[in-house]
Protein backbone atom coordinates (compact mmCIF):
# COMPACT_ATOMS: atom_id res chain seq x y z
CA UNK A 1 0.00 0.00 0.00
CA UNK A 2 1.51 3.27 -0.38
CA UNK A 3 0.33 6.50 1.70
CA UNK A 4 0.01 10.13 0.71
CA UNK A 5 -1.56 11.47 3.73
CA UNK A 6 1.13 13.80 4.40
CA UNK A 7 0.32 16.36 0.84
CA UNK A 8 2.99 18.55 -0.14
CA UNK A 9 3.27 22.10 -1.36
CA UNK A 10 5.11 22.05 -4.36
CA UNK A 11 6.44 25.05 -5.84
CA UNK A 12 7.30 25.77 -9.83
CA UNK A 13 8.41 28.63 -11.53
CA UNK A 14 4.76 29.41 -12.78
CA UNK A 15 2.56 27.55 -10.09
CA UNK A 16 2.05 26.55 -6.81
CA UNK A 17 0.68 23.54 -5.78
CA UNK A 18 -1.15 22.87 -2.54
CA UNK A 19 -3.95 21.09 -0.90
CA UNK A 20 -6.57 22.72 -1.23
CA UNK A 21 -8.34 25.68 0.41
CA UNK A 22 -12.21 24.95 0.07
CA UNK A 23 -13.35 28.48 1.56
CA UNK A 24 -10.42 30.50 -0.98
CA UNK A 25 -10.48 27.80 -3.89
CA UNK A 26 -14.17 26.68 -4.43
CA UNK A 27 -15.13 30.16 -6.91
CA UNK A 28 -12.44 29.39 -9.22
CA UNK A 29 -12.74 25.22 -8.78
CA UNK A 30 -16.67 25.69 -10.11
CA UNK A 31 -15.22 27.63 -13.00
CA UNK A 32 -13.14 25.01 -14.10
CA UNK A 33 -15.95 22.23 -13.42
CA UNK A 34 -18.50 24.21 -15.18
CA UNK A 35 -16.21 25.48 -18.15
CA UNK A 36 -17.32 23.88 -21.41
CA UNK A 37 -13.89 22.72 -22.92
CA UNK A 38 -13.09 20.67 -19.25
CA UNK A 39 -17.04 19.41 -19.89
CA UNK A 40 -15.87 17.97 -23.09
CA UNK A 41 -11.84 16.82 -22.45
CA UNK A 42 -13.21 15.13 -19.09
CA UNK A 43 -15.68 13.20 -20.97
CA UNK A 44 -17.93 15.40 -17.97
CA UNK A 45 -21.52 15.99 -18.33
CA UNK A 46 -23.02 19.92 -17.40
CA UNK A 47 -24.34 20.22 -13.72
CA UNK A 48 -23.73 18.68 -10.81
CA UNK A 49 -24.79 19.00 -6.31
CA UNK A 50 -22.94 22.02 -5.41
CA UNK A 51 -23.09 20.79 -1.72
CA UNK A 52 -21.69 17.23 -2.72
CA UNK A 53 -19.19 18.45 -4.52
CA UNK A 54 -18.08 21.21 -1.99
CA UNK A 55 -18.14 18.11 0.37
CA UNK A 56 -16.16 15.99 -1.98
CA UNK A 57 -13.57 18.25 -2.30
CA UNK A 58 -13.51 19.73 0.90
CA UNK A 59 -12.37 15.66 2.20
CA UNK A 60 -9.46 15.47 -0.50
CA UNK A 61 -6.66 16.33 1.78
CA UNK A 62 -7.68 13.85 4.57
CA UNK A 63 -7.25 11.39 2.04
CA UNK A 64 -4.30 8.23 2.44
CA UNK A 65 -4.45 6.74 -1.24
CA UNK A 66 -4.52 9.70 -3.57
CA UNK A 67 -3.16 13.18 -3.99
CA UNK A 68 -5.30 15.93 -4.92
CA UNK A 69 -3.47 19.15 -4.77
CA UNK A 70 -4.98 22.87 -5.97
CA UNK A 71 -3.00 24.43 -8.96
CA UNK A 72 -2.13 28.02 -8.01
CA UNK A 73 -1.10 30.51 -10.73
CA UNK A 74 1.50 31.97 -8.66
CA UNK A 75 1.42 35.58 -10.57
CA UNK A 76 -2.53 36.02 -9.85
CA UNK A 77 -2.50 33.75 -6.68
CA UNK A 78 -5.90 32.07 -7.74
CA UNK A 79 -6.67 28.24 -8.29
CA UNK A 80 -6.60 27.50 -12.11
CA UNK A 81 -6.98 23.80 -12.05
CA UNK A 82 -5.77 20.63 -10.33
CA UNK A 83 -3.66 17.47 -10.14
CA UNK A 84 -4.60 14.05 -9.20
CA UNK A 85 -2.68 10.93 -8.41
CA UNK A 86 -5.19 8.24 -7.89
CA UNK A 87 -6.11 4.31 -8.25
CA UNK A 88 -2.75 2.53 -7.04
CA UNK A 89 -2.20 -0.40 -8.39
CA UNK A 90 -0.28 -2.86 -6.22
CA UNK A 91 0.78 -5.48 -8.69
CA UNK A 92 2.52 -2.85 -11.05
CA UNK A 93 3.38 -0.64 -8.19
CA UNK A 94 1.09 2.36 -10.22
CA UNK A 95 -1.02 5.05 -10.10
CA UNK A 96 -3.32 7.30 -12.64
CA UNK A 97 -2.12 10.99 -13.30
CA UNK A 98 -4.82 13.41 -14.47
CA UNK A 99 -5.01 17.17 -14.17
CA UNK A 100 -7.57 19.82 -14.89
CA UNK A 101 -6.77 23.20 -16.10
CA UNK A 102 -9.54 25.44 -16.31
CA UNK A 103 -10.02 28.78 -18.62
CA UNK A 104 -7.86 31.10 -15.98
CA UNK A 105 -4.95 28.92 -16.40
CA UNK A 106 -4.78 27.89 -20.22
CA UNK A 107 -1.98 28.77 -22.80
CA UNK A 108 0.74 29.86 -20.36
CA UNK A 109 2.64 26.83 -19.56
CA UNK A 110 0.76 26.39 -16.49
CA UNK A 111 -0.41 22.30 -16.67
CA UNK A 112 3.08 21.63 -18.58
CA UNK A 113 5.05 22.88 -15.30
CA UNK A 114 2.20 21.27 -13.29
CA UNK A 115 2.46 17.68 -14.54
CA UNK A 116 6.20 17.91 -14.33
CA UNK A 117 6.51 19.13 -11.00
CA UNK A 118 3.64 16.15 -9.75
CA UNK A 119 5.73 13.44 -11.78
CA UNK A 120 9.05 14.55 -10.47
CA UNK A 121 7.40 14.64 -7.00
CA UNK A 122 6.28 11.15 -7.39
CA UNK A 123 9.61 9.62 -8.64
CA UNK A 124 11.73 11.12 -5.81
CA UNK A 125 8.99 10.74 -3.22
CA UNK A 126 7.17 7.20 -3.57
CA UNK A 127 8.64 3.58 -4.52
CA UNK A 128 6.14 3.34 -7.64
CA UNK A 129 7.47 2.03 -10.70
CA UNK A 130 4.86 3.72 -12.88
CA UNK A 131 2.03 6.27 -13.62
CA UNK A 132 -0.82 5.91 -16.10
CA UNK A 133 -3.42 8.07 -17.80
CA UNK A 134 -5.53 8.19 -20.20
CA UNK A 135 -6.41 11.24 -22.33
CA UNK A 136 -9.40 11.19 -25.25
CA UNK A 137 -8.47 11.38 -28.78
CA UNK A 138 -9.40 14.42 -29.30
CA UNK A 139 -7.37 16.26 -26.98
CA UNK A 140 -4.24 16.22 -29.04
CA UNK A 141 -3.24 19.21 -26.56
CA UNK A 142 -2.97 17.17 -23.63
CA UNK A 143 -1.32 14.04 -25.35
CA UNK A 144 1.55 16.27 -27.14
CA UNK A 145 1.76 17.78 -23.35
CA UNK A 146 2.10 13.91 -21.97
CA UNK A 147 4.42 12.94 -25.06
CA UNK A 148 6.63 15.97 -23.99
CA UNK A 149 6.63 15.01 -20.28
CA UNK A 150 7.91 11.73 -21.25
CA UNK A 151 4.62 9.31 -21.49
CA UNK A 152 4.18 7.09 -24.15
CA UNK A 153 1.19 5.25 -25.68
CA UNK A 154 0.41 2.24 -23.67
CA UNK A 155 -3.17 1.15 -25.61
CA UNK A 156 -6.02 2.67 -26.74
CA UNK A 157 -9.42 1.77 -25.72
CA UNK A 158 -12.01 2.41 -29.00
CA UNK A 159 -15.09 3.98 -28.78
CA UNK A 160 -14.81 4.72 -25.32
CA UNK A 161 -16.69 8.06 -25.37
CA UNK A 162 -19.68 9.16 -27.35
CA UNK A 163 -19.41 13.42 -27.85
CA UNK A 164 -22.06 14.83 -30.16
CA UNK A 165 -22.56 11.97 -31.73
CA UNK A 166 -19.29 10.31 -32.39
CA UNK A 167 -17.43 8.12 -30.90
CA UNK A 168 -14.00 9.04 -29.46
CA UNK A 169 -10.95 6.47 -28.87
CA UNK A 170 -9.36 6.57 -25.15
CA UNK A 171 -5.61 6.58 -25.64
CA UNK A 172 -3.71 4.89 -22.24
CA UNK A 173 -0.07 6.32 -21.78
CA UNK A 174 2.24 5.61 -19.34
CA UNK A 175 5.53 6.40 -17.38
CA UNK A 176 8.04 4.34 -16.05
CA UNK A 177 10.25 5.40 -13.35
CA UNK A 178 13.10 4.13 -15.70
CA UNK A 179 11.76 6.19 -18.81
CA UNK A 180 11.56 9.47 -16.42
CA UNK A 181 15.43 8.69 -15.07
CA UNK A 182 16.55 8.47 -18.89
CA UNK A 183 14.34 11.49 -19.74
CA UNK A 184 16.44 13.50 -16.85
CA UNK A 185 19.88 12.63 -17.89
Amino acid sequence: MIDLSNKPIITGEKTILRPFKMDEDFPNLEECLNDPVVLKYTGSSPGYDKEEVYNWYHTRNAQKDRMDLAIIDKISNTLVGEVVVNLYDEKNQSMNFRILIGPLGRNRGLGTEATQLVVDYVFENTNLNQLTLSVFEFNSRAKKLYEKVGFIVDSIDKDELEFEGELIDSINMKLTREDWINNKK
